[in-house]
Protein backbone atom coordinates (compact mmCIF):
# COMPACT_ATOMS: atom_id res chain seq x y z
CA UNK A 1 0.00 0.00 0.00
CA UNK A 2 1.43 3.34 -0.84
CA UNK A 3 2.11 5.99 1.89
CA UNK A 4 2.52 9.53 2.31
CA UNK A 5 6.20 10.79 2.00
CA UNK A 6 4.90 12.91 4.98
CA UNK A 7 5.48 9.95 6.96
CA UNK A 8 9.29 9.84 6.88
CA UNK A 9 9.87 13.04 6.37
CA UNK A 10 7.63 16.50 6.86
CA UNK A 11 10.03 18.48 4.96
CA UNK A 12 11.73 17.11 2.77
CA UNK A 13 13.55 19.44 0.43
CA UNK A 14 14.31 21.81 2.94
CA UNK A 15 16.34 18.94 4.31
CA UNK A 16 18.19 18.58 0.99
CA UNK A 17 18.73 22.21 0.24
CA UNK A 18 20.45 22.61 3.78
CA UNK A 19 22.40 18.86 2.86
CA UNK A 20 23.38 19.82 -0.63
CA UNK A 21 24.87 22.88 1.00
CA UNK A 22 27.43 21.01 3.23
CA UNK A 23 27.92 18.01 0.67
CA UNK A 24 31.78 17.16 -0.46
CA UNK A 25 32.57 17.51 -3.94
CA UNK A 26 32.12 13.82 -4.27
CA UNK A 27 30.05 11.56 -2.50
CA UNK A 28 30.93 8.02 -4.02
CA UNK A 29 31.66 4.37 -2.28
CA UNK A 30 32.01 1.27 -3.75
CA UNK A 31 30.92 -0.67 -1.16
CA UNK A 32 28.62 -3.50 -1.49
CA UNK A 33 25.98 -2.75 0.80
CA UNK A 34 22.91 -4.62 -0.80
CA UNK A 35 23.31 -7.59 -3.65
CA UNK A 36 20.76 -7.86 -6.43
CA UNK A 37 17.52 -6.66 -5.72
CA UNK A 38 14.19 -6.84 -8.02
CA UNK A 39 12.25 -3.81 -10.31
CA UNK A 40 9.80 -3.81 -8.34
CA UNK A 41 8.27 0.07 -7.45
CA UNK A 42 9.87 1.88 -3.85
CA UNK A 43 8.08 5.13 -4.51
CA UNK A 44 6.61 7.82 -7.12
CA UNK A 45 7.51 11.42 -7.56
CA UNK A 46 4.04 12.33 -9.55
CA UNK A 47 4.65 9.93 -12.51
CA UNK A 48 8.48 9.12 -11.81
CA UNK A 49 8.90 6.01 -10.33
CA UNK A 50 11.62 4.95 -8.51
CA UNK A 51 12.93 1.39 -8.92
CA UNK A 52 13.59 -1.05 -5.61
CA UNK A 53 17.21 -1.54 -8.00
CA UNK A 54 17.81 2.10 -8.35
CA UNK A 55 17.18 3.19 -4.70
CA UNK A 56 19.47 -0.20 -3.69
CA UNK A 57 22.50 1.07 -6.23
CA UNK A 58 21.92 4.75 -4.29
CA UNK A 59 22.82 2.69 -0.86
CA UNK A 60 25.26 1.15 -2.60
CA UNK A 61 27.56 4.38 -2.97
CA UNK A 62 27.15 5.69 0.48
CA UNK A 63 29.71 3.68 2.20
CA UNK A 64 27.65 2.88 5.03
CA UNK A 65 30.09 1.75 8.18
CA UNK A 66 29.65 -1.90 9.79
CA UNK A 67 26.99 -0.70 13.10
CA UNK A 68 24.76 0.96 10.34
CA UNK A 69 24.43 -1.91 8.38
CA UNK A 70 23.51 -4.24 11.14
CA UNK A 71 20.82 -2.23 12.36
CA UNK A 72 19.10 -1.21 9.13
CA UNK A 73 16.47 -3.50 9.74
CA UNK A 74 16.23 -2.28 13.03
CA UNK A 75 15.78 1.37 13.13
CA UNK A 76 14.39 4.23 10.64
CA UNK A 77 17.62 4.95 8.17
CA UNK A 78 16.11 2.93 5.27
CA UNK A 79 13.46 5.62 5.70
CA UNK A 80 15.83 8.47 6.55
CA UNK A 81 18.01 7.72 2.80
CA UNK A 82 14.97 7.51 0.77
CA UNK A 83 13.45 10.37 2.05
CA UNK A 84 16.53 12.00 0.98
CA UNK A 85 16.83 10.34 -2.24
CA UNK A 86 13.43 11.45 -2.96
CA UNK A 87 14.46 15.21 -2.42
CA UNK A 88 17.29 14.82 -4.87
CA UNK A 89 14.35 13.69 -7.29
CA UNK A 90 12.17 17.04 -6.66
CA UNK A 91 15.45 18.79 -7.17
CA UNK A 92 16.36 17.14 -10.19
CA UNK A 93 12.82 17.90 -11.58
CA UNK A 94 13.38 21.62 -10.64
CA UNK A 95 16.17 21.97 -12.07
CA UNK A 96 14.99 20.57 -15.42
CA UNK A 97 11.94 22.54 -15.10
CA UNK A 98 13.91 26.10 -14.67
CA UNK A 99 16.19 25.05 -17.40
CA UNK A 100 20.02 24.46 -15.74
CA UNK A 101 22.65 23.33 -18.08
CA UNK A 102 26.34 22.54 -17.51
CA UNK A 103 28.41 22.86 -20.82
CA UNK A 104 31.44 21.29 -21.53
CA UNK A 105 33.62 24.49 -21.14
CA UNK A 106 32.10 24.97 -17.67
CA UNK A 107 32.84 21.20 -16.52
CA UNK A 108 36.18 21.55 -17.64
CA UNK A 109 36.64 24.91 -15.79
CA UNK A 110 35.48 23.24 -12.97
CA UNK A 111 37.76 20.50 -12.70
CA UNK A 112 40.75 22.04 -13.60
CA UNK A 113 40.63 24.84 -10.88
CA UNK A 114 40.34 22.12 -8.45
CA UNK A 115 43.38 22.10 -6.56
CA UNK A 116 43.02 18.45 -5.22
CA UNK A 117 44.11 17.88 -8.97
CA UNK A 118 47.03 20.69 -8.52
CA UNK A 119 50.95 19.64 -8.73
CA UNK A 120 53.46 22.31 -8.63
CA UNK A 121 50.52 25.28 -8.64
CA UNK A 122 48.64 24.31 -11.83
CA UNK A 123 46.54 21.49 -12.80
CA UNK A 124 47.93 18.04 -13.62
CA UNK A 125 46.48 15.38 -15.61
CA UNK A 126 48.14 12.99 -13.68
CA UNK A 127 46.98 13.45 -10.61
CA UNK A 128 43.44 13.94 -11.85
CA UNK A 129 44.09 10.20 -12.82
CA UNK A 130 45.69 9.20 -9.66
CA UNK A 131 42.58 10.36 -7.91
CA UNK A 132 40.09 8.29 -10.14
CA UNK A 133 42.29 5.52 -9.35
CA UNK A 134 42.31 5.67 -5.80
CA UNK A 135 38.48 6.34 -5.53
CA UNK A 136 37.50 3.35 -7.82
CA UNK A 137 35.40 5.31 -10.46
CA UNK A 138 35.60 6.11 -13.71
CA UNK A 139 36.21 9.64 -15.18
CA UNK A 140 32.35 9.77 -16.38
CA UNK A 141 30.95 8.61 -13.25
CA UNK A 142 32.94 11.41 -11.83
CA UNK A 143 32.19 14.07 -14.47
CA UNK A 144 28.43 13.29 -14.46
CA UNK A 145 28.36 13.85 -10.22
CA UNK A 146 30.16 17.02 -10.83
CA UNK A 147 27.34 18.21 -13.68
CA UNK A 148 24.89 17.42 -11.41
CA UNK A 149 26.31 19.10 -7.98
CA UNK A 150 26.56 22.53 -10.13
CA UNK A 151 23.08 22.00 -11.04
CA UNK A 152 22.01 22.34 -7.52
CA UNK A 153 24.38 24.82 -6.93
CA UNK A 154 23.06 27.14 -9.39
CA UNK A 155 19.75 25.87 -8.58
CA UNK A 156 20.23 27.10 -4.18
CA UNK A 157 21.77 30.25 -6.16
CA UNK A 158 19.16 31.00 -8.54
CA UNK A 159 16.62 30.97 -5.67
CA UNK A 160 18.86 33.14 -3.31
CA UNK A 161 20.90 34.90 -5.84
CA UNK A 162 21.24 39.09 -5.70
CA UNK A 163 19.97 39.52 -2.61
CA UNK A 164 21.38 42.79 -1.36
CA UNK A 165 21.67 42.75 3.10
CA UNK A 166 20.25 46.15 4.41
CA UNK A 167 22.83 47.79 7.03
CA UNK A 168 19.82 47.01 9.79
CA UNK A 169 19.97 43.28 9.13
CA UNK A 170 23.33 43.21 9.95
CA UNK A 171 23.43 45.71 12.95
CA UNK A 172 20.50 43.40 14.22
CA UNK A 173 22.36 40.18 13.81
CA UNK A 174 25.25 42.13 15.47
CA UNK A 175 23.66 43.02 18.80
CA UNK A 176 21.91 39.87 19.30
CA UNK A 177 25.47 38.43 20.39
CA UNK A 178 27.46 42.32 21.24
CA UNK A 179 25.88 44.11 24.04
CA UNK A 180 26.63 44.38 28.07
CA UNK A 181 23.70 42.75 29.80
CA UNK A 182 22.97 43.90 33.89
CA UNK A 183 20.62 40.95 34.83
CA UNK A 184 19.41 39.72 38.60
CA UNK A 185 19.04 35.53 38.55
CA UNK A 186 17.80 33.14 40.78
CA UNK A 187 19.76 29.40 40.31
CA UNK A 188 16.90 26.87 40.61
CA UNK A 189 18.85 24.31 41.48
CA UNK A 190 18.57 23.93 45.13
CA UNK A 191 14.84 24.41 44.30
CA UNK A 192 14.49 21.60 42.44
CA UNK A 193 16.61 19.68 44.81
CA UNK A 194 14.12 20.31 47.31
CA UNK A 195 11.24 19.30 45.01
CA UNK A 196 12.42 15.75 44.55
CA UNK A 197 10.23 12.99 43.38
CA UNK A 198 8.22 10.67 45.75
CA UNK A 199 9.11 7.27 46.88
CA UNK A 200 5.57 6.54 45.56
CA UNK A 201 6.48 8.48 41.88
CA UNK A 202 9.33 6.28 41.60
CA UNK A 203 7.66 2.62 42.48
CA UNK A 204 5.10 3.43 40.14
CA UNK A 205 7.89 4.55 37.41
CA UNK A 206 9.63 1.02 37.69
CA UNK A 207 6.16 -0.79 37.69
CA UNK A 208 5.38 1.19 34.79
CA UNK A 209 8.91 0.40 33.15
CA UNK A 210 9.86 -3.37 34.56
CA UNK A 211 10.87 -4.63 31.33
CA UNK A 212 13.46 -2.50 30.47
CA UNK A 213 15.43 -3.05 33.67
CA UNK A 214 16.64 -6.86 32.70
CA UNK A 215 19.08 -8.37 33.87
CA UNK A 216 21.06 -10.95 30.88
CA UNK A 217 22.83 -13.39 32.11
CA UNK A 218 24.48 -15.71 29.34
CA UNK A 219 26.23 -19.32 30.14
CA UNK A 220 29.34 -19.40 27.75
CA UNK A 221 31.90 -22.35 27.16
CA UNK A 222 34.72 -22.65 24.81
CA UNK A 223 38.15 -25.18 23.47
CA UNK A 224 40.74 -23.62 21.94
CA UNK A 225 41.37 -25.63 18.58
CA UNK A 226 45.96 -26.16 18.89
CA UNK A 227 47.01 -27.14 15.98
CA UNK A 228 48.74 -30.66 17.62
CA UNK A 229 45.60 -31.15 18.93
CA UNK A 230 43.98 -31.66 15.28
CA UNK A 231 47.27 -32.07 12.69
CA UNK A 232 49.51 -33.66 14.78
CA UNK A 233 52.08 -30.11 14.19
CA UNK A 234 52.50 -27.31 16.76
CA UNK A 235 52.24 -25.07 13.44
CA UNK A 236 49.26 -23.65 12.00
CA UNK A 237 49.86 -25.07 8.37
CA UNK A 238 48.20 -26.41 5.75
CA UNK A 239 47.22 -29.10 7.53
CA UNK A 240 45.90 -27.71 10.07
CA UNK A 241 43.26 -25.48 7.85
CA UNK A 242 42.04 -28.45 6.29
CA UNK A 243 41.19 -30.05 9.56
CA UNK A 244 40.06 -27.32 10.67
CA UNK A 245 37.38 -27.09 7.76
CA UNK A 246 36.31 -30.53 8.71
CA UNK A 247 35.69 -29.28 12.32
CA UNK A 248 33.54 -25.96 10.88
CA UNK A 249 32.09 -28.30 8.43
CA UNK A 250 30.90 -30.81 10.91
CA UNK A 251 29.61 -27.88 13.35
CA UNK A 252 27.58 -26.34 10.18
CA UNK A 253 25.76 -29.94 9.70
CA UNK A 254 24.69 -29.87 13.34
CA UNK A 255 27.08 -31.85 15.78
CA UNK A 256 27.07 -30.43 18.88
CA UNK A 257 29.72 -29.09 20.78
CA UNK A 258 30.34 -31.89 23.24
CA UNK A 259 30.34 -34.08 20.13
CA UNK A 260 32.93 -31.94 18.71
CA UNK A 261 35.04 -31.47 21.52
CA UNK A 262 35.36 -35.16 22.08
CA UNK A 263 36.44 -35.97 19.02
CA UNK A 264 39.13 -33.52 18.29
CA UNK A 265 39.85 -33.97 22.42
CA UNK A 266 39.41 -29.74 23.05
CA UNK A 267 40.15 -29.05 26.61
CA UNK A 268 36.91 -27.11 27.68
CA UNK A 269 36.87 -24.09 29.83
CA UNK A 270 33.04 -23.08 31.12
CA UNK A 271 31.99 -19.72 32.96
CA UNK A 272 28.14 -20.13 34.12
CA UNK A 273 25.73 -17.21 34.43
CA UNK A 274 27.82 -14.01 33.85
CA UNK A 275 26.60 -11.18 32.19
CA UNK A 276 28.05 -8.52 29.73
CA UNK A 277 30.37 -6.47 32.24
CA UNK A 278 32.14 -10.07 32.76
CA UNK A 279 30.53 -10.64 35.93
CA UNK A 280 28.80 -13.31 37.88
CA UNK A 281 25.23 -12.45 39.36
CA UNK A 282 27.65 -12.21 42.89
CA UNK A 283 29.36 -9.32 41.00
CA UNK A 284 32.49 -11.39 41.16
CA UNK A 285 35.09 -10.54 38.14
CA UNK A 286 35.65 -13.55 35.67
CA UNK A 287 39.48 -13.65 35.83
CA UNK A 288 42.35 -15.34 33.16
CA UNK A 289 40.06 -14.86 30.04
CA UNK A 290 40.90 -12.02 27.24
CA UNK A 291 38.30 -9.33 26.75
CA UNK A 292 38.34 -9.50 22.79
CA UNK A 293 37.53 -13.64 23.32
CA UNK A 294 35.25 -13.14 25.95
CA UNK A 295 32.57 -10.36 23.84
CA UNK A 296 33.52 -12.40 20.38
CA UNK A 297 31.66 -15.66 22.70
CA UNK A 298 28.90 -13.32 24.18
CA UNK A 299 27.87 -12.05 21.48
CA UNK A 300 26.95 -15.05 19.54
CA UNK A 301 23.25 -14.95 19.05
CA UNK A 302 21.65 -17.60 19.28
CA UNK A 303 22.23 -20.61 22.04
CA UNK A 304 23.35 -24.09 21.68
CA UNK A 305 24.21 -23.02 18.09
CA UNK A 306 28.06 -23.62 18.45
CA UNK A 307 30.27 -21.64 16.08
CA UNK A 308 34.44 -21.38 15.24
CA UNK A 309 35.75 -18.22 15.86
CA UNK A 310 39.40 -16.34 15.60
CA UNK A 311 40.81 -14.10 18.46
CA UNK A 312 44.18 -12.65 17.68
CA UNK A 313 45.38 -15.28 15.39
CA UNK A 314 43.73 -18.32 17.28
CA UNK A 315 41.10 -20.50 16.83
CA UNK A 316 38.32 -21.63 19.49
CA UNK A 317 34.86 -23.50 19.63
CA UNK A 318 32.73 -21.66 20.83
CA UNK A 319 28.82 -21.63 22.25
CA UNK A 320 26.31 -20.18 24.58
CA UNK A 321 25.32 -22.99 26.59
CA UNK A 322 22.11 -21.28 27.97
CA UNK A 323 21.04 -17.65 28.41
CA UNK A 324 18.97 -16.19 31.26
CA UNK A 325 16.87 -12.72 31.71
CA UNK A 326 15.67 -12.18 34.37
CA UNK A 327 14.06 -8.43 35.88
CA UNK A 328 16.52 -6.38 38.04
CA UNK A 329 14.81 -5.61 41.23
CA UNK A 330 14.02 -2.25 41.91
CA UNK A 331 16.60 -2.12 44.82
CA UNK A 332 19.66 -2.80 42.31
CA UNK A 333 21.77 -0.20 42.21
CA UNK A 334 21.72 1.01 38.92
CA UNK A 335 17.91 0.62 38.27
CA UNK A 336 18.01 3.25 41.47
CA UNK A 337 20.23 5.66 39.55
CA UNK A 338 18.05 4.93 36.48
CA UNK A 339 14.38 5.80 37.85
CA UNK A 340 16.19 8.76 40.25
CA UNK A 341 17.25 10.23 37.29
CA UNK A 342 14.30 9.80 35.35
CA UNK A 343 11.95 10.83 37.37
CA UNK A 344 13.91 13.69 38.55
CA UNK A 345 14.01 14.82 35.14
CA UNK A 346 10.02 14.64 34.97
CA UNK A 347 9.98 16.20 38.39
CA UNK A 348 12.35 19.12 36.55
CA UNK A 349 9.86 19.66 33.77
CA UNK A 350 6.95 19.82 35.90
CA UNK A 351 8.32 22.47 38.15
CA UNK A 352 9.68 24.56 34.70
CA UNK A 353 6.19 24.20 33.48
CA UNK A 354 4.22 25.60 36.98
CA UNK A 355 6.81 28.24 37.10
CA UNK A 356 6.69 29.61 32.87
CA UNK A 357 2.72 29.46 33.99
CA UNK A 358 3.34 31.33 36.55
CA UNK A 359 6.12 34.07 35.21
CA UNK A 360 3.18 34.13 32.26
CA UNK A 361 0.06 35.31 34.83
CA UNK A 362 2.84 38.00 36.17
CA UNK A 363 3.02 36.10 39.52
CA UNK A 364 6.64 37.30 39.72
CA UNK A 365 5.98 41.06 39.06
CA UNK A 366 7.16 43.62 41.24
CA UNK A 367 8.60 42.19 44.07
CA UNK A 368 7.21 38.60 44.23
CA UNK A 369 10.40 37.75 42.44
CA UNK A 370 12.46 38.57 45.49
CA UNK A 371 9.77 36.79 47.58
CA UNK A 372 9.64 33.60 45.69
CA UNK A 373 13.64 33.50 46.35
CA UNK A 374 12.45 34.33 50.20
CA UNK A 375 9.94 31.71 50.36
CA UNK A 376 12.16 28.72 48.63
CA UNK A 377 15.35 30.07 51.00
CA UNK A 378 17.18 31.31 47.45
CA UNK A 379 19.31 34.26 46.45
CA UNK A 380 18.77 36.93 44.21
CA UNK A 381 22.31 37.86 42.73
CA UNK A 382 23.24 40.26 40.13
CA UNK A 383 25.50 40.24 37.02
CA UNK A 384 27.03 41.61 34.06
CA UNK A 385 27.54 39.82 30.89
CA UNK A 386 29.52 41.61 28.01
CA UNK A 387 30.36 38.66 25.90
CA UNK A 388 29.27 35.51 24.91
CA UNK A 389 31.87 34.10 26.03
CA UNK A 390 31.73 34.79 29.69
CA UNK A 391 30.35 31.70 31.19
CA UNK A 392 31.76 31.70 34.68
CA UNK A 393 28.00 30.94 35.85
CA UNK A 394 26.24 30.55 32.30
CA UNK A 395 26.78 28.69 29.38
CA UNK A 396 27.50 30.46 26.14
CA UNK A 397 24.09 28.78 24.83
CA UNK A 398 22.40 30.41 28.14
CA UNK A 399 24.34 33.96 27.33
CA UNK A 400 22.56 33.85 24.18
CA UNK A 401 19.17 32.92 25.80
CA UNK A 402 19.73 36.01 28.15
CA UNK A 403 21.06 38.06 25.16
CA UNK A 404 17.20 37.80 23.78
CA UNK A 405 15.73 39.04 26.74
CA UNK A 406 14.24 42.78 27.09
CA UNK A 407 14.83 45.19 30.02
CA UNK A 408 12.09 44.59 32.34
CA UNK A 409 11.52 40.95 30.78
CA UNK A 410 11.52 37.99 33.55
CA UNK A 411 12.25 34.92 32.16
CA UNK A 412 12.99 31.03 32.68
CA UNK A 413 16.34 29.53 31.41
CA UNK A 414 17.51 26.18 31.12
CA UNK A 415 19.90 24.16 29.57
CA UNK A 416 19.15 21.36 26.88
CA UNK A 417 19.76 18.69 29.58
CA UNK A 418 17.77 20.73 32.23
CA UNK A 419 21.02 20.38 34.86
CA UNK A 420 20.50 24.29 35.10
CA UNK A 421 17.27 26.22 35.37
CA UNK A 422 17.26 29.90 35.99
CA UNK A 423 14.86 32.34 36.59
CA UNK A 424 16.18 35.77 34.71
CA UNK A 425 15.56 39.09 35.68
CA UNK A 426 16.74 41.67 32.67
CA UNK A 427 17.48 45.00 34.25
CA UNK A 428 19.73 47.02 31.93
CA UNK A 429 20.53 46.32 28.16
CA UNK A 430 23.34 48.01 26.18
CA UNK A 431 24.36 48.01 22.66
CA UNK A 432 27.92 47.63 21.13
CA UNK A 433 28.43 49.77 18.04
CA UNK A 434 29.10 48.30 14.67
CA UNK A 435 31.37 50.02 12.06
CA UNK A 436 29.84 49.54 8.61
CA UNK A 437 34.10 49.17 7.50
CA UNK A 438 35.19 46.80 9.64
CA UNK A 439 35.70 42.61 9.23
CA UNK A 440 33.08 42.01 11.73
CA UNK A 441 30.19 43.82 9.54
CA UNK A 442 30.90 41.35 6.38
CA UNK A 443 30.95 38.72 9.15
CA UNK A 444 27.33 39.71 10.43
CA UNK A 445 26.66 40.96 7.25
CA UNK A 446 27.05 37.08 5.99
CA UNK A 447 25.34 35.89 9.18
CA UNK A 448 22.13 38.05 8.21
CA UNK A 449 22.15 36.47 4.55
CA UNK A 450 21.90 32.96 5.56
CA UNK A 451 19.48 33.79 8.12
CA UNK A 452 17.38 34.99 5.08
CA UNK A 453 18.38 32.64 2.31
CA UNK A 454 17.07 29.74 5.12
CA UNK A 455 13.61 31.57 5.04
CA UNK A 456 13.64 31.72 1.03
CA UNK A 457 14.52 27.80 1.18
CA UNK A 458 11.75 27.25 3.94
CA UNK A 459 9.05 29.31 1.73
CA UNK A 460 10.04 27.34 -1.41
CA UNK A 461 10.45 23.93 1.17
CA UNK A 462 6.76 24.40 1.34
CA UNK A 463 5.47 25.13 -1.95
CA UNK A 464 7.49 22.52 -3.44
CA UNK A 465 5.62 19.49 -0.73
CA UNK A 466 2.33 20.97 -2.26
CA UNK A 467 3.71 20.69 -5.74
CA UNK A 468 4.52 17.37 -5.84
CA UNK A 469 2.75 14.37 -5.42
CA UNK A 470 5.09 11.89 -3.19
CA UNK A 471 4.31 8.46 -2.25
CA UNK A 472 6.31 5.47 -1.31
CA UNK A 473 5.71 1.38 -0.70
CA UNK A 474 5.68 0.32 2.78
CA UNK A 475 5.57 -3.10 2.27
CA UNK A 476 8.64 -2.73 -0.53
CA UNK A 477 11.10 -0.92 1.90
CA UNK A 478 9.65 -3.58 4.86
CA UNK A 479 11.04 -5.79 2.23
CA UNK A 480 14.52 -4.02 1.67
CA UNK A 481 14.90 -3.63 5.64
CA UNK A 482 14.41 -7.25 6.58
CA UNK A 483 16.63 -8.33 3.88
CA UNK A 484 19.22 -7.46 6.35
CA UNK A 485 17.36 -9.63 9.21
Amino acid sequence: MATSIGKLSKSFFLKLLVGIIILPFVFWGMGDVFRGGNQNVIATVDSNKISTQEFVNYINRLNLNEEQIKNLSKTDLIEQILSDYIGKKVMELEIEELGVVISDNALRDIIKNDKKFFKDKKFSRTEYEKFLIKSGITAPQFEANIVNQEKRRQFLSSLAGGIVIPEILAKKEFRKENQIKTIKYIDLDKYHSKNKPSQESIKELYERNKKVFIAEFKSIRFAEIKPELISGSENYNENFFKQLDVIENNVLDGQSFEETAKANNLKIVEFNKVNAKKESEAKKKIENLSDNLFKKIYSIKIPQSPEIINIDSKYYLAEIKEEIKKNKPMNDPEVLEALNAQASFKKKIENNTSLAKDISLGAFDGDNYKKFADDNGLIVKEYKISSLKQNEIFSKGLVKQIFLTEDGDINLLTNNTLTKSFLISTTKTEYKELQKNSNEFEQYEAKARLNLINKIYQSYDENANQKYKVDVNQRTIERVKNSFQ
